[in-house]
């Protein structure tokens, strides 16, 4: 996978018929990766390569589904003007092609518009989130709230700096480990550490108490404070890209998955793409 960057489309629709909540028989996970003209894509059945947890399970009523997956991304990734902020839509794709998708639809009070929005790992909140940091979305579309334990087990960890997939805007994610300097990768790894921490005192409005981190917004970005951007990532050398690149991280602290790009997401991962022709894909 040297030199590769991605390409995706999220949300299909599932093959066999029936309600989310009726278990079916899973197929082995499919996933091909190819590059044509620039662009990198990924079609996935939406099954991972590990075994993920049992669901239906408390917290969450849902069932994997096969799905039909189609996402597209530059092969030549480009840092853009201003960060996008990840919002309803997924951060990116693993290369098994199951969906990184950092944020939750449950909101304080369950309103929507509230700015208190509930984060996945907080702990505080029971979404039945697998020991792979998986659960499933009412599609049965099975997916990543966190570091991919399963993922990251089957591939090869010699190099100690593992690339487990492809953001929305192409720039490749790897998990926990860089360099310890970015330039420099004869400097041995260590577990990078976010630029985010937990906010002091009480919220002023809303649920109130005192941040704990049930909420994203527990979090406050503090540049410099960690080795990574807002972003989650930093520019650097990577085994796969020697001559360096921008990439991302998943940490095992917040925020998890980032929730910022740093260049333009491809709108094969917008909500709209999932009825609709994007780029001349099928839903």
């Amino acid at each position: 996978m040297a030199g590769s960057l991605i390409s995706l489309s999220l949300f299909g629709q599932f093959r066999p018929g029936g309600r989310a909540s009726e278990a079916i028989e899973l197929p082995d996970g499919e996933v091909t990766i190819v590059e044509k003209k620039g662009i990198r894509i990924i079609e996935s059945n939406g099954i991972p390569n590990h075994e993920p947890g049992e669901f239906p399970t408390r917290g969450n009523p849902n069932a994997v589904r096969p799905l039909n997956y189609y996402f597209e991304v530059p092969a030549e990734p480009q840092v853009a003007e201003n960060l996008t902020p990840v919002e309803r839509q997924p951060f990116g794709v693993a290369i098994n092609g199951i969906p990184f998708d950092p944020g939750t639809a449950e909101y304080w009070r369950g309103d929507q518009s509230s700015p208190w929005r509930y984060d996945a790992l907080s702990g505080n909140i029971n979404l039945g989130i697998d020991h792979h940091n998986g659960h499933v979305q009412p599609t049965g579309a099975y997916h990543y709230h966190g570091i991919p334990n399963g993922l990251v087990d089957s591939l090869d960890n010699s190099k100690s700096m593992v690339m487990v997939g492809y953001a929305s805007d192409g720039f490749p994610v790897y998990a926990v480990h860089g360099y310890k300097d970015s330039k420099d990768p004869n400097s041995g790894v260590k577990k990078v550490s976010p630029s985010y921490k937990l906010k002091e005192g009480i919220r002023p409005d809303g649920p109130k108490g005192y941040y704990d981190g049930t909420f994203v917004q527990d979090f406050e970005y503090i540049e410099g404070h960690g080795d990574l951007d807002e972003c989650n990532g930093r520019f650097g050398v990577t085994p796969e890209y020697p001559e360096g690149i921008y990439h991302y991280y998943l940490t095992d602290t917040y925020p998890f998955i980032p929730r910022y790009t740093r260049g333009k997401p491809d709108d094969s991962f917008s909500r709209r793409a999932q009825h609709g022709r994007v780029r001349g894909l099928q839903p």
